[in-house]
């Protein structure tokens, strides 16, 4: 997928051009830290990383990366854990996106899509889901009528993160009822502000407002926008999916920096909350403490260990599904470990109180447990694909989706 430089630097000499270069050329990573949907801040981070010549490090060069390996990618991320990075643009853009494009785009897209995302100039994200469709995202039942040269989309995406701020995505839409739902699906890549599309924020359960609401009307797709074969696009999600499993365990080597963890900072914000709420004594915090600091060591020995097994070809890509799923059940434990420690001063708070975070953090962990596919789907994946148990039953399989009951699609002002 990332072709090397056949002039390739060597790791160390490039580890320390990036130490040199540095100091210099980015902010200390406190001040880049700012709102998680932050694009702007994430774009002039990148632009900073291309001008100096450590943007899409395991890019190919024909597509304006440096074409080298996870190696020095790794490298990368060790010299810059001090700066702040585009870590906003990770997840989809460079991970997902890029993976996507890189696998299964054709020249043409490549070449015009590719440079000015590494570039940092344009932003990406997912039209997937539906509100009719829960997590069985084959079931979706936005149109896709060719017309002409073109395709013609109707209909609603949502949880899309991000998208009001985004400039394309890539989307997921049914050109073919008359097959199975897996049969007649085509993935098109979508300009986000064209005549046509309505991007509408919602708000959601702690106040946050990154997820969005896209509504489609009788917008027009230029047949060079689709990815892979028409009515054959479950192929191309498929492999959308498998870069998102590996994007949210971390083990993509696409990404520019990464987050840091407690296990490498030794920092722990439960410690600090049950040290500044005068709990760092009673010995049921301090086991809570510890339990949440051992869930977070082995999930980053688990990520690494995926992780390598994915890139020798050791593991197969579905084994993402093990670190998104790990991922998802050691998030809502710390969260029920955080409310636990904050006790009342998480329902009721003073600005700047870190107990008021936890409240937060609770109200909308289920979120981690939906977000890149639910944990029941992972579950299917490590059984059916990793595990190679039978397939569960399903009523609608080898069914014309025409004939499958489905929910109808709902208009703009009734989204409920």
């Amino acid at each position: 997928m990332t072709d090397t430089n056949p002039n390739i630097e060597d790791v160390e000499a490039f580890r320390l051009r990036a130490r040199a270069w540095l100091p210099d050329n980015m902010p200390p990573r406190q001040e880049g830290v700012g709102h998680f949907r932050d694009f702007d801040r994430g774009r002039e981070l990148q632009k900073r990383l291309y001008d100096g010549g450590f943007a899409g490090v395991c890019f190919p060069v024909e597509y304006g990366g440096l074409g080298l390996t996870l190696e020095h990618q790794q490298a990368l991320d060790e010299e810059t854990i001090d700066y702040a990075m585009p870590l906003v643009l990770n997840v989809p853009t460079f991970t997902i996106i890029g993976g996507t494009l890189l696998e299964f785009g054709t020249e043409a897209q490549k070449q015009r899509y590719l440079p000015p995302i590494i570039r940092g100039e344009e932003v990406w994200v997912q039209f997937l889901s539906e509100p009719t469709c829960g997590s069985d995202l084959a079931s979706l039942a936005m149109r896709a009528t060719l017309d002409g040269d073109a395709f013609v989309l109707n209909g609603s995406k949502i949880w899309s993160s991000g998208a009001h701020a985004a400039d394309y995505a890539i989307c997921v839409a049914r050109s073919n009822w008359d097959v199975p739902k897996h049969d007649g699906i085509t993935v098109l890549i979508v300009k986000i502000r064209q005549p046509g599309i309505t991007v509408e924020q919602i708000i959601d359960t702690n106040g946050g407002d990154e997820f969005c609401q896209e509504f489609f009307d009788d917008v027009r797709i230029p047949v060079e926008n689709v990815i892979g074969p028409v009515d054959g696009g479950w192929t191309v999600v498929r492999g959308l999916l498998a870069h998102e499993r590996n994007a949210m365990g971390n083990a993509s080597p696409l990404s520019s920096g990464r987050w840091l963890t407690p296990t490498e900072t030794g920092r722990s914000d439960l410690m600090e909350l049950a040290m500044t709420s005068g709990q760092s004594a009673n010995p049921e915090i301090r086991q809570l403490v510890a339990e949440d600091y051992a869930l977070r060591y082995v999930q980053d020995e688990t990520t690494r260990r995926v992780g390598t097994g994915m890139a020798s070809g050791h593991l197969p890509p579905t084994a993402g599904a093990l670190l998104r799923l790990m991922g998802a059940r050691a998030g809502v434990r710390r969260s029920d470990i955080a409310l636990t420690i904050a006790g009342s001063s998480a329902a009721a708070w003073h600005t700047g109180d870190p107990a008021g975070q936890m409240g937060s953090r609770y109200v909308g962990r289920q979120a981690v447990e939906m977000g890149g596919g639910t944990t029941e789907m992972q579950r299917n994946l490590i059984s059916e694909r990793l595990l190679e148990m039978p397939r569960e039953v399903a009523a609608d399989r080898g069914v014309p989706f025409n004939e499958v009951r489905h929910n109808a699609m709902p208009a703009r002002g009734n989204k409920g």
